[in-house]
């Protein structure tokens, strides 16, 4: 880093410098000049403030070079982290849009800076391959999201959430730190390339095979694949629905990226194979087992749901599961597939839960308090039909085309049958997602309940969930606007 002059990294990190400063002038704002002005006032300022320091980070990054690299491997810019980073800052832009309509507290500068500062910690996550700085920024996003899952002062149910997410974080954290801390001692190196320089070889190490499951499972607990979900279900219920929005989304598209980051730079010459009948140790087979037991426990217990949010939770968790098989393929073509999967899934995600925020005020929390929604609130209940028919993976929505890439990568990832039994267990569990899916569709079109009134939804949630729902239609209709892109294709 001494080579470096302080103007050089400046210059490299403009984008995340304009979202921090971002964050620091909307709590500025509302502690200062703002502080006595209603909270409506203060939250539409703040909003006003991160979306235009993220669109701004958005044209720096339009402008950067499109490669660039500091020592070690601290920042490694390229197409693609410009490209996962662009997509983040429009994720934190919805993030913020639906937040228009929030009411579980007053500390509204506080919450909005958390948000912006945990989009600078996932930007920070995805642009560097220097496992010092992947550990500091994964932590540094974590105790974000802990506070934003525990916001909601007033309800017990978040502040459990919120410690159950914190004590399983912290463990989750030592795993990882431990296996990050026996590759260096393996390779001499944090740095992602020359680890796996080091690491390569015909045949792996006790050792190594300590720290692959180790840093499985610590990225596992990151992206909740079974059996390191136990956090999830109670967080995405017991969060402030944006909060849990947030987490489903942004989270999973940066702790996606670097998990498959470290195992395809760092670990390439301890793949391994999960293939059937062509097992060889390796971190492929232990990733394959944790797909298969993701897709299955997730989309299972989804079908017992009666909550709303917990049945996102379980989808989540089998979702995770067909993300991995991106991953597993380590190819380029499984990182373009996964990347293309991981954000339209956020899309659809994000989607889902500003759904249930417009309709926070009404308590709905079930399955069944969603019924009359078609006649409460049509568009409302038109936004929800995109979001969950595209993450059960129904054509020409984003969902399908993403399953179709990410299966058909992982079939090309080995000769032979390879993982084939892999690939035809998540199409038989996106079959059964399907089923709850369809329940809480079932809920919102066909059964009705009279004697209610139409709902009033703020016009900004409302225009925030209609771009959602027309960006998943046209990535699914058109997914070369996002698969053509220079840093995914």
């Amino acid at each position: 880093m001494s080579a470096v002059s302080y103007s050089e990294l400046l210059r490299l990190t403009w984008p995340e410098i304009a979202v921090a400063i971002a964050g620091l002038v909307a709590l500025a704002l509302d502690l200062t000049v703002l502080r006595r002005a209603a909270v409506k006032t203060r939250l539409m300022a703040g909003i006003a403030v991160g979306c235009a320091g993220c669109l701004g980070a958005l044209i720096l990054l339009n402008h950067a070079a499109p490669w660039a690299s500091l020592p070690d491997g601290m920042l490694a810019i390229s197409p693609t982290t410009h490209i996962v980073q662009a997509a983040l800052l429009a994720l934190a832009i919805f993030t913020l849009l639906l937040s228009a309509s929030t009411r579980f507290t007053g500390h509204v500068g506080e919450y909005l800076a958390l948000i912006l500062f945990a989009t600078v910690a996932m930007m920070f996550l995805v642009a560097t391959q220097n496992l010092l700085l992947i550990f500091v920024a994964l932590e540094f996003l974590s105790l974000s999201l802990y506070i934003l899952t525990g916001f909601d002062k007033q309800s017990r149910q978040s502040a459990e959430a919120a410690l159950k997410y914190f004590l399983f974080g912290g463990m989750s954290a030592g795993f990882l730190l431990f296996g990050m801390s026996l590759l260096y001692g393996l390779s001499g190196s944090i740095e992602l390339p020359r680890i796996a320089a080091a690491v390569s070889g015909p045949g792996l190490d006790p050792l190594l095979l300590v720290a692959i499951v180790m840093v499985a499972i610590g990225f596992g607990f990151k992206v909740a694949a079974a059996p390191f979900h136990l956090w999830a279900p109670d967080a995405y219920q017991g969060a402030p629905t944006v909060s849990a929005g947030f987490i489903a989304s942004s989270s999973k598209v940066a702790s996606f990226f670097i998990f498959a980051q470290v195992a395809v730079l760092a670990l390439a010459g301890a793949a391994g194979s999960g293939g059937f009948r062509a097992y060889s140790p390796g971190w492929v087979p232990v990733l394959a087992m944790l797909a298969a037991l993701s897709m299955v426990l997730g989309n299972l217990a989804a079908i017992a749901q009666t909550s709303l949010r917990r049945l996102l939770a379980y989808s989540a968790i089998g979702h995770a599961g067909y993300m991995l098989l991106g991953i597993i393929a380590h190819s380029p073509r499984g990182l373009s597939a996964l990347l293309y999967y991981v954000i339209t899934y956020a899309l659809a995600a994000l989607g889902a839960f500003g759904v249930l925020g417009a309709l926070e005020a009404e308590g709905v929390d079930r399955i069944q308090d969603l019924a009359g929604l078609y006649r409460r609130a049509p568009g409302l209940a038109v936004c929800l039909l995109v979001f969950l028919l595209s993450l059960a993976g129904i054509p020409p929505l984003a969902g399908f085309f993403g399953k179709f890439y990410i299966f058909s990568a992982a079939l090309s990832a080995e000769p032979g049958l390879g993982l084939l039994w892999l690939v035809l267990l998540a199409v038989a569990m996106s079959a059964v997602s399907l089923y709850y899916y369809l329940r809480v569709l079932k809920a919102a079109w066909v059964a009705d309940v009279e004697g209610k009134p139409a709902l009033r939804i703020a016009p900004m949630t409302r225009i925030t969930l209609w771009a959602l729902a027309v960006l998943v239609v046209l990535l699914g209709c058109v997914p070369t606007l996002l698969l053509n892109l220079p840093g995914i294709r």
